[in-house]
């Protein structure tokens, strides 16, 4: 056996076991006995259909609510029986469910499913029939705290109707609190639970009731666990002396653009060709064993996936302690490469090599002039690691790079992952000096708990971007059950990503961004507290609108810093925020308000500089006040040059002292509402 759907009874008695309310109910075969059962239970009642076949019971006319008498209840079996065979004649028919009918009440759904990245996952939201319609839902990943849970039930639209909307009474949250923690331990506690629905269950003033479930066991979940792994000493990827594996002088093959790229390493390059004496300048070698010194670092593989399992074995002896294998053809591409792939391991392993690949684009690292890839020009160092899942994004970066004036402490494509895997690289750029900021390009990940332990861990000390691949409705497969379709694959991995530290982005240009904001000292906003200063009154009112739909708050001036910026601005200034200076503004009254706000920052956590082209203040002029703003407050600076090359320069002071500035308006404020969301879970338009 391996996956069987629980009865409803059985449902009811795993959740009563739990201490989930849940109806009284009988189950009967007979229609004398309908009668019977719902007069003991007391009228009204309500009758479903029980079959394993049968899902969706009203549509098979299996559910009759509101029955009053015993004449009644005999009545509704015959009608419920004779309906569900007309709808499935196959059916298997075990009895039907005779069972108090709740009294209305607020319908909610809590659900469970076991993701097969993250584990067991928690949806709460609205319920009832409208469930799928509203999509008024939010997830966690288990195990959660009360803390947890009690942040979860707020985080719904339709929270208030729990609280108390429009004179109605308020709900009994604490009964509702309490329900779903027991949920979670039940979900916990069966390891052979795979998925669950308790919908509706309706709350009431005093109390609340599981009126239906629906309950999937599976007695072949995989569990997840940690990475046990001993971690990479990042030594391995500073290294000394690099062997190319298939290097030739023919412009057509790999071997020749890994070795062209390798030929401005400072380190010593081993070109490894057996049927030449020299490639592109430098003395040849026929297999690494023939390299004349002791040991090779690196080992570059770009033969075909045939010969592979024999270089590795030469690369073991050699000592090298990583091997990129560039080359193609493994378990990609059918189950005779996966074998191969297998092999390489079991080869490697055997002599503690560590394995880049296969099947992947390279490694670079910029800040040692290491770039072992087919990259067509190798990128700047600068204090970004790029970990990509993707060979044509990481050769799309790195192009977009050398336009932006972006370096890179470390790039990486980590193609089949066989031994080194996405953990690897994390903990490898955390631990790297040279690295201020990690950016992810993810479609999938395998372990998903592990994957979260890791990331937890690395993003305490540098923070972590991701772009994740697959959030349109053909990225995901459809779920049959409300908990799925409610919680698909890309939520879940965005609820892990939350909960991780990791910041999500969904453009390339935003991961940049969003990397060139993290990677400054102060790091994130300290709140959501928002004040925005500019010279361009459009701009301002743009700047309300995006503030209010990506979840950053404005704040109200106070009488007394009103008055306090009446001395020096023009009578007519706009006395709110955002503080529009007017198109004359001169670097003189930047500068006083900047002083002004710089004095009174405990009243924000942000401040948003607006700027546009105009012959009074240039945007030298302009980045110059910021930087003094900057060094006389610890609050988060926020820069917006908008224009084309007129306001280069003053961007190009900003970048020069670690100010990330933006040139879109909406950009800006959407990549910090991005930041809200990761921090503080900021609800808001256009980021979900």
């Amino acid at each position: 056996m391996a996956e069987w759907m629980l009865s409803e009874s059985e449902g009811y008695d795993l959740l009563n076991k739990y201490g989930i309310p849940t109806p009284k109910y009988r189950i009967v075969t007979r229609a004398e006995d309908a009668g019977e059962a719902a007069e003991a239970i007391g009228f009204p009642v309500v009758m479903k259909i029980i079959s394993p076949q049968i899902i969706h019971k009203s549509d098979a006319g299996g559910v009759i609510v509101g029955v009053g008498t015993k004449e009644a209840a005999q009545s509704a079996f015959n009608q419920i029986v004779s309906g569900a065979r007309a709808y499935n004649p196959q059916a298997e028919i075990t009895g039907v469910i005779v069972e108090n009918q709740a009294f209305p009440g607020l319908e909610l759904i809590i659900g469970g499913k076991t993701d097969p990245t993250f584990g067991k996952v928690i949806t709460f939201g609205v319920g009832g029939t409208l469930v799928e319609l509203m999509k008024d839902v939010t997830l966690r990943i288990l195990p959660i705290d009360e803390q947890e849970i009690r942040e979860m039930v707020k985080e719904i639209n339709s929270y208030p109707l729990i609280t108390g909307y429009r004179g109605s009474k308020p709900k009994d949250e604490e009964v509702l609190i309490q329900i779903i923690k027991n949920i979670c331990k039940m979900f916990l506690d069966q390891t052979e639970l795979r998925e669950f629905d308790v919908n509706p269950i309706r709350l009431y003033d005093s109390g609340a009731c599981a009126v239906d479930a629906r309950v999937i066991m599976d007695d072949n979940i995989q569990m997840l666990e940690s990475d046990t792994r001993m971690e990479v000493p990042i030594d391995y990827f500073k290294p000394k002396s690099v062997a190319v594996i298939g290097a030739s002088d023919e412009k057509s093959k790999m071997g020749y653009a890994v070795m062209h790229n390798l030929l401005h390493f400072p380190g010593k390059v081993y070109p490894i060709n057996n049927k030449r004496d020299s490639i592109q300048g430098l003395q040849a070698f026929p297999t690494i064993l023939d390299v004349p010194e002791e040991t090779v670092d690196l080992a570059v593989i770009t033969v075909p996936a045939r010969h592979v399992p024999g270089v590795m074995e030469e690369c073991g002896k050699k000592g090298v302690k990583i091997a990129v294998v560039i080359t193609a053809g493994f378990k990609e591409m059918s189950e005779e490469g996966h074998m191969l792939e297998d092999r390489i391991v079991q080869i490697a392993h055997k002599y503690g090599t560590r394995i880049v690949g296969p099947n992947c684009l390279g490694l670079i690292i910029p800040p040692i002039g290491l770039d072992t890839t087919y990259v067509s020009q190798s990128p700047n160092p600068g204090n970004i690691a790029f970990i990509s899942q993707s060979g044509a994004i990481v050769n799309t970066v790195v192009d977009f790079s050398l336009t932006k004036d972006i370096g890179f402490s470390m790039v990486v494509s980590v193609g089949n992952q066989a031994d080194l895997n996405f953990f690897d690289y994390l903990r490898a750029a955390a631990a790297d000096p040279s690295t201020d900021v990690i950016i992810t390009y993810i479609e999938q990940i395998k372990n998903g708990k592990a994957f979260m332990e890791v990331v937890s861990e690395v993003t305490r000390h540098k923070p972590v971007v991701a772009l994740k691949a697959g959030s349109s409705a053909r990225g995901q497969a459809a779920a049959a059950s409300h908990t799925g379709s409610l919680s698909g694959s890309y939520d879940v991995y965005m609820e892990a990503f939350r909960k991780s530290g990791v910041l999500v982005v969904h453009t390339l240009t935003g991961a940049f961004h969003a990397a060139e904001m993290l990677s400054h000292p102060k790091r994130y906003p300290k709140g959501r507290r928002a004040i925005v200063v500019t010279n361009a009154g459009g701009f301002a009112v743009l700047s309300s609108d995006y503030a209010e739909r990506y979840g950053i708050k404005l704040i109200d001036l106070p009488d007394y810093l009103i008055k306090e910026m009446n001395e020096f601005l023009p009578e007519f200034w706009n006395k709110g925020n955002p503080i529009d200076l007017l198109g004359d503004a001169s670097e003189e009254r930047f500068r006083k308000t900047f002083e002004v706000l710089a004095k009174n920052d405990a009243l924000w956590d942000m401040c948003f500089i607006i700027g546009f082209p105009n012959n009074i203040l240039s945007s030298e002029q302009m980045a110059n006040q910021i930087l003094k703003f900057s060094s006389s407050t610890d609050k988060r600076l926020i820069p917006t040059l908008l224009g084309g090359e007129s306001m280069n320069r003053g961007r190009k002071i900003l970048h020069a002292h670690n100010i990330p500035s933006f040139e879109e308006l909406d950009f800006t404020y959407r990549v910090v509402g991005r930041l809200l969301w990761q921090m503080y879970r900021v609800k808001a338009q256009g980021l979900y």
